[in-house]
């Protein structure tokens, strides 16, 4: 795992499959997703090694309930003081008490998925509880408030949150850049391995509305700086 800082708010914390971003308030840090199963001890590595502890993380928000942004969260919510974010849709499997309905895929995006599973022990998978279900519109208190905007379509209940007065928008997999590449430029584009691809596209549109700065995706390098016209580009290669 590499650490990245992006803002002097905001970590990156790169992982191989299910990227993990920390902000920092004055209250105490904001973990948004949790990367794979095994990747809750990293975390508290990286946290000390920007000069946290991992007692300091308050909230846990966590943008979707599939195994690579959830598998860290049991331990992460061990860790004392922490509530847990998740939609109400997304709630039950992440508590472990139903199963994440498995993705409509095209062919092209069949080998890529099982390549991805292989990565990825489920077996490890803990389930973990949710303090809080969030709906559309509710506020996240960290970042000046951050809006959870629903973006059904990856999973029913995957959300972004865009911290307004900073510009930042946290994606999830409802859109992603080239895992492989670090190139400034590389584009933009709608997330795969969706339940219902119809409407991940119509999510996908609705986020390029927002005024970004700032993306961060679950997968691929984040946009640093004019994210909303990337965005937009996204969407004219769309039409």
């Amino acid at each position: 795992m590499d650490i990245v800082r992006l803002t002097p708010e905001l970590h990156f914390f790169r992982f191989p499959v299910g990227h993990v971003y920390l902000w920092e308030d004055a209250d105490g840090l904001t973990l948004i997703d949790s990367g794979a199963p095994g990747a809750g001890a990293r975390i508290a590595e990286g946290i000390l090694e920007i000069g946290h502890h991992p007692g300091d993380v308050r909230r846990l928000v966590l943008t979707h309930g599939h195994i690579d942004h959830v598998g860290g969260a049991a331990e992460i919510a061990s860790w004392g003081d922490v509530t847990v974010y998740a939609h109400r849709a997304d709630a039950p499997a992440v508590r472990g008490e139903a199963e994440m309905p498995p993705a409509d895929l095209s062919d092209w995006e069949r080998p890529i998925f099982e390549r991805a599973n292989k990565e990825i022990s489920v077996a490890a998978l803990r389930p973990v509880r949710v303090d809080r279900e969030v709906e559309d519109g509710d506020v996240i208190g960290f970042g000046g408030g951050a809006r959870v905007v629903p973006v059904p379509g990856h999973t029913a209940g995957s959300v972004v949150l865009h911290l307004p007065a900073y510009g930042v928008l946290f994606t999830g997999d409802i859109a992603a850049r080239d895992p492989g590449s670090d190139d400034p430029d590389t584009p933009v584009f709608p997330g795969v391995f969706n339940v219902d691809p119809p409407q991940a596209l119509d999510s996908f549109r609705r986020v390029a509305l927002l005024e970004t700065e700032i993306a961060c995706f679950g997968h691929g390098e984040p946009v640093a700086g004019g994210a909303s016209a990337r965005f937009r580009e996204a969407v004219g290669r769309l039409s």
